[in-house]
């Protein structure tokens, strides 16, 4: 039986959404992208969103305009406190402006970060935190967003692997001055590519709406709290004011997304009813360690750590399930401090790092899917139940 990480959540009504901007003849961003940008915003209850061509350039622009903010901008050598675990374009805009990293350890149960670290983490220097929700797990977005508040930081959520979780009744990506997320094939939506951010900042809506589209004054709505209009007509059309991006969507992409955004609701049930079964059957299983729920989470994925007092072969459990057809991942991208990259990062350690070693060296994630994977999740059990089983006698 094959478990697949990834499948398209298409149906009929994208392939029309497409060939009607097809026909139209009018590919670059255009009526379909404005569309989706509204309906976006209202379905998150955020006022403003911003499409953009990947989460990844969600993030980018979102740090940028954090950084060229008239009232207290983030500035070269600014402290951000980080967690552990999140995927790379989580922490490259941070290199990119200069920004120093403070990096916090995870819970291993949740794999979000551990904010009961923030306080040691905290410094005369730092200007912002980033919360990371991972594989759709809200983390303790409240807590953070009134410690950012007492402290007076930034709070950045990067929500690109948790659209539709939901905690204490308010959507993730909502917490913080701006929340980005991904819209690439595998996530809760998918616009082939794609990526959203959204504020309820009218100055930080501006500065990534003109950081999008080469940093010029085209596509600001008039008037504008970052740029005063000229006079000469001529000159207007090409004014750059910021040391922007093209990171634009297609109007396929907002055409597309304006069919997805009518579905997510019917998505995230189905997610969570295969999260009731994941979790019935690895909830209380010592062998396992599986995310533990944090409000309304919308299972981007399944997580699964082998507990390591039980001295698990990872790299055999891998290859049965290879064999099997069973994908799998390491858990976003593992410890990040684990990678070659970090060698170019301005960064420090608030503490030891434990959990999210533990995470990189015994964990891995499985995919979730808007369609019932009761008998996947059920095949999948069985063979690790098998496999882990003589360890356990």
């Amino acid at each position: 039986m094959r478990y697949e990480l990834a499948l398209s959540s298409w149906g009929e009504e994208e392939i029309q959404a497409m060939q009607r901007v097809i026909d139209s003849k009018m590919f670059t961003m255009s009526t379909h992208v404005k569309q989706f940008e509204k309906d976006f915003a209202q379905k998150l209850g955020s006022s403003y969103a911003v499409m953009v061509n990947s989460g990844s350039s969600a993030n980018l622009i979102g740090i940028a305009a954090l950084c060229f903010k008239k009232k207290h901008p983030l500035k070269p050598g600014d402290e951000v406190i980080v967690p552990t675990i999140a995927w790379a374009t989580t922490y490259y805009p941070l290199l990119q402006y200069g920004l120093k990293l403070r990096f916090i350890d995870i819970e291993l149960e949740t794999l979000n970060m551990d904010t009961s670290r923030l306080e040691e983490a905290l410094t005369p220097k730092t200007k912002a935190l980033v919360a990371v929700s991972i594989l759709g797990n809200p983390c303790a977005l409240d807590f953070m967003r009134n410690f950012c508040k007492k402290h007076d930081l930034y709070l950045f959520e990067d929500n690109c692997e948790s659209l539709g979780a939901r905690l204490n009744g308010k959507n993730c990506g909502t917490f913080g001055d701006i929340g980005t997320f991904s819209l690439f094939f595998s996530h809760h939506i998918s616009t082939i590519e794609g990526g959203v951010c959204i504020t309820d900042d009218e100055e930080l809506y501006h500065l990534m709406l003109s950081l999008r589209s080469h940093g010029w004054t085209r596509h600001l709505p008039k008037p504008s709290p970052i740029y005063q209009e000229k006079s000469d007509d001529f000159f207007e059309a090409y004014q750059f004011i910021l040391p922007g991006y093209n990171v634009r969507p297609t109007e396929l992409s907002g055409a597309i997304g304006i069919e997805q955004l009518k579905k997510i609701d019917r998505f995230i049930a189905i997610r969570r009813d295969n999260g009731k079964e994941w979790n019935r059957l690895f909830r209380n299983d010592e062998r396992f360690i599986i995310q533990k729920e944090n409000g309304e989470s919308s299972y981007f994925a399944f997580t699964l750590i082998l507990n390591p007092k039980f001295s698990f072969n990872r790299q055999k459990i891998l290859q049965i399930l290879d064999q099997n057809k069973i994908q799998f991942r390491i858990i976003t991208g593992g410890n990040f401090l684990r990678h070659d990259v970090i060698k170019y990062f301005n960064y420090e350690c608030a503490h030891e790092i434990i959990h999210a070693n533990t995470a990189h060296d015994f964990g891995f994630f499985v995919g979730n899917h808007p369609r019932n994977l009761k008998r996947e999740i059920n095949h999948l059990h069985t063979l690790l139940d098998e496999a882990t089983q003589p360890v356990c006698l």
